[in-house]
């Protein structure tokens, strides 16, 4: 297992961002590194970077974005009041992963979550990401709720 550094995102950091975002054949998200769309993604960082409630992550080795994640603070009435985190947008560059970059990360946003007085931190994965729901069992977590989305866009 490799030693990465974890930290906020910095502006700078976006073109590797964007770059481990937009080598996922799988999300489906319509991420790409065409410089026409660098603006929309500056603009979500700074919203992202401003928030209370959300945080977004680079892992970092030898000086260069490896990984990131983000996390949201999510408050609701259910669970007496109390603050749950999901954990969104777990990348590891390709040519990184199987090095323990993941868990690391993962961790990570565990603790952040416990710093915080989190009772419950949930995560989503791709259905079609067979590997990614083991790795995530193996960390601990449980299926627990079938989700459902609407793509509006």
């Amino acid at each position: 297992m490799v030693e990465i550094i974890i930290r906020r995102a910095r502006e700078a950091d976006l073109p590797a961002l964007i770059a481990l975002f937009a080598d996922d054949d799988v999300g489906g998200h319509g991420d790409t590194t065409d410089a026409a769309a660098f603006d929309d993604y500056l603009r979500a960082f700074h919203v992202i970077d401003a928030s209370q409630n959300e945080q977004l992550f680079a892992a970092e080795l030898d000086g260069e974005v490896v990984g990131t994640f983000q996390i949201v603070f999510n408050r609701t009435l259910t669970g007496r009041g109390s603050l749950t985190m999901i954990i969104e947008a777990v990348q590891t560059r390709a040519d990184m992963r199987g090095r323990g970059i993941g868990a690391q990360m993962i961790a990570y946003a565990i603790e952040e979550a416990r710093r915080h007085d989190c009772r419950v931190v949930r995560l989503t994965s791709n259905m079609k990401r067979i590997d990614a729901h083991r790795f995530y069992e193996r960390l601990g977590f449980s299926k627990g709720h079938f989700g459902f989305k609407m793509e509006l866009k």
